[in-house]
């Protein structure tokens, strides 16, 4: 169980170590996983080698069982052939197997229990990181929209210290005056040409009115010279 313990001492203190220097959190993240993924597969490289040891412990066990079990019936063979000198030898082997079996059994459950505790460590270590890589993409998804929120905070704080819509306040009152004088010139123009076509008029009626006169009199001073 020991490695957990340094696999969980290990990951606290990459943790605490990133979260101080954190700048960016999906950064942080990331590494944090990457840690946890290696430190997964050195905790499954020392279980492996504790199965190991539980299948070598059970080998050797089933083995010495199975050769008492055989020097006890070459035992029997021998008695029932009348050579209880060879019977005996036979038993005194099948006492030693059996002695090694006995050694060896307690040895092979002890690892057996510990290698299940270590299984189920190993699932739920791999669980918790399994919800980690959840949990981060939940993370990362909120300090996006918590940064993008304080740079849109910023930017319309900065706008209102610098008076920026004042700008265009002031720029909409320039553009309205533009307008106005334009409106004013247009008016002017619309007004000098009408003063123009009404002096045109003017002469033309006048000019027309002592042309009438002067032929008139014209006329008048012919008859009277008999012409």
């Amino acid at each position: 169980m020991g490695i957990f313990k340094r696999l969980a001492d290990v990951v606290k203190s990459n943790i605490n170590d990133l979260i101080s220097k954190a700048e960016d959190p999906e950064k942080m993240l990331n590494q944090m996983l990457i840690d946890m993924n290696e430190h997964l597969i050195e905790s499954k490289k020392g279980v492996a080698s504790a199965i190991a040891d539980e299948k070598r412990l059970e080998r050797q066990m089933l083995e010495n069982k199975a050769k008492a079990e055989e020097w006890e019936k070459k035992a029997m063979i021998a008695l029932k052939a009348g050579k209880e000198d060879l019977a005996k030898q036979a038993l005194l082997r099948k006492q030693e197997y059996a002695n090694y079996h006995a050694d060896l059994k307690p040895q092979w459950e002890a690892q057996h229990a510990a290698v299940s505790k270590l299984k189920d460590s190993l699932k739920q270590l791999q669980s918790k990181i399994d919800e980690a890589k959840r949990k981060k993409n939940i993370l990362v998804a909120r300090a996006k929209r918590a940064e993008t929120t304080k740079k849109i905070q910023q930017t319309m704080g900065n706008m209102n210290n610098n008076n920026a819509f004042s700008v265009f306040d002031r720029m909409s009152d320039k553009v309205d005056k533009i307008e106005a004088e334009a409106d004013a010139l247009a008016e002017l123009s619309d007004l000098s040409q009408d003063s123009d076509l009404d002096a045109q008029f003017k002469q033309l009626e006048s000019s027309g009115g002592s042309a009438d006169l002067l032929l008139e009199e014209l006329k008048q001073k012919m008859e009277s010279e008999g012409q």
